[in-house]
């Protein structure tokens, strides 16, 4: 049986060659294309069928991504859910994985890791860019003990809205202190951006959100 996909994106012509793409691909099908969070809400309450994953834009009219997946969150939390987006806006996509994105797509991106993004998502349950996929292969055998207390304090601090001059005030250290400790964290997990610590952080309940 194949894997079912629901678009909310308010960008007729991106959805359905979305839509296209995704119906090209052997084990999903496309179920729903809709425009915005408001119809997603109304489709979701009229009790139809819902997708295994919803490809969601950020910022749409009527009813934003971040606002949908603020609804999601409190009423369907089991929902996998990842965004779309034009920009890597660190901030909105740090938001929304609190909130319980499974992880974020680049509307530019390729088909071979789009499909690879569906796939990670079905099995895993989160998707990681390339940037980190070698180390999640074998995350699962990795020893966290390395990271100090004050590593595992900042983490904390990182995986929330704070930015990183108030995570170091809130911490009473240097913003140089502050880079140091990033550093050290994106060497020791093998990731190359705040989001994929996050997402790194979340997925191995390193940090509960």
């Amino acid at each position: 049986m194949k894997k079912t996909i629901l678009i909310v994106d308010d960008h007729t012509l991106f959805a359905l060659s979305l839509q296209g793409l995704v119906n090209s691909f052997q084990e999903y099908e496309v179920i729903k294309v809709l425009k915005n969070g408001q119809e997603l809400v109304d489709y979701f309450n009229a009790n139809h069928k819902r997708p295994d994953i919803l490809l969601l834009d950020i910022r749409m009219p009527v009813m934003d991504g971040m606002a949908t997946m603020s609804w999601l969150k409190e009423h369907f939390p089991e929902q996998k859910t990842l965004a779309l987006t034009m920009e890597h806006d660190e901030e909105i996509i740090i938001k929304m994985i609190r909130m319980g994105c499974r992880g974020y797509l680049l509307k530019d991106i390729e088909p071979e890791e789009f499909l690879y993004a569906l796939e990670s998502v079905a099995t895993s349950g989160f998707y990681f860019s390339e940037e980190i996929v070698e180390v999640m292969d074998h995350s699962s055998s990795k020893n966290y003990g390395d990271l100090s207390n004050r590593e595992m304090e900042f983490l904390n601090h990182a995986c929330s809205e704070k930015t990183y001059k108030e995570v170091a005030e809130e911490m009473n250290l240097s913003p140089k202190t502050i880079d140091g400790y990033r550093e050290s964290l994106f060497s020791k997990l093998q990731v190359k951006s705040r989001v994929g610590m996050v997402l790194f952080a979340v997925k191995n309940e390193i940090v509960k959100i």
